[in-house]
C-alpha cells in the first residue's frame, strides 16, 4: 500500500522544479551525530524519494564515518537552501541504512543502475579518510558492475518527522511547520519567521 504523501511534499517538489536549472539545488547539508555525541555536518545529493513515498534517498559509503554515527543514533537533520526562490528546508527524522543486507535490494539496484559510471568508479577508491598516500593509482580501479551494486554502496533513507518551511520573499517572510503528531498525522502550522 502507498503511503499517503504529506502536505510538504509538493511544496519541496515545488521548490526543486523551481530551481532545476541550478546544479547546486541537489545539494543539501546532512548533519548526524558522532560517537561523541556532536553534529557532524556534510553536503550530500538528493537522489529522489523513495517511490510514492515521503523518504528522501541519499547514497553513501558503507566504509564513511556517518554509517557509524547512525548506527549509534540515526537521528538527522537536513538543511536545504533554494536560491532561486530563496527558500530554506530544515528537516529533523531519522535514517534508514539500505546495505547489501536489506530486503529492500530492488531499490538499491535501481539506483545503482542510475548512477553514471563516474559516481559508480568512486565506491571503488580507497578506504575514506585515511591518510592519502602518493600512489594515485588506487583511484583508478576497473568500472564495477553497471547492473550489480558494488558491496559498500548504500542507499540512506531520510525519514521525515518535522520540516520547516521558510519563504524569504515578502515581508514579513513566511514560515511553516509541518510535523507528525503522536497518532503518525501531518500537522501544518503558520508560525513566526
Amino acid at each position: 500500500m502507498a503511503e499517503i504523501l504529506a502536505p510538504w511534499r509538493p511544496i519541496l517538489s515545488r521548490a526543486l522544479h523551481r530551481n532545476r536549472s541550478l546544479p547546486n539545488a541537489r545539494y543539501f547539508q546532512l548533519a548526524t551525530i558522532n560517537l561523541q555525541g556532536q553534529p557532524s555536518n556534510r553536503t550530500v545529493v538528493f537522489r529522489g524519494f523513495l517511490d510514492d513515498s515521503n523518504q528522501l534517498q541519499i547514497i553513501t559509503d558503507s566504509r564513511s564515518e556517518k554509517i557509524n554515527h547512525i548506527h549509534h543514533n540515526s537521528a538527522s537533520e537536513i538543511c536545504w537552501y533554494f536560491p532561486k526562490t530563496r527558500e530554506q528546508f530544515r528537516i529533523s527524522g531519522n535514517l534508514t541504512i539500505i546495505d547489501e543486507n536489506h530486503h529492500n535490494q530492488a531499490q538499491r539496484v535501481t539506483v545503482w543502475q542510475n548512477l553514471s559510471d563516474s559516481a559508480k568508479q568512486q565506491f571503488t577508491w580507497p578506504y575514506p579518510g585515511e591518510v592519502l598516500t602518493e600512489d594515485k593509482q588506487n583511484f583508478f580501479q576497473e568500472t564495477p558492475s553497471k547492473n550489480k551494486p558494488i558491496s559498500n554502496f548504500i542507499i540512506l533513507l531520510f525519514n521525515l518527522k518535522k520540516l520547516d518551511h521558510l519563504e524569504l520573499r515578502g515581508n514579513p517572510h513566511q514560515r511553516t511547520l509541518y510535523y507528525l503528531d503522536d497518532s503518525k498525522n501531518w500537522i501544518k502550522q503558520e508560525i513566526n519567521p
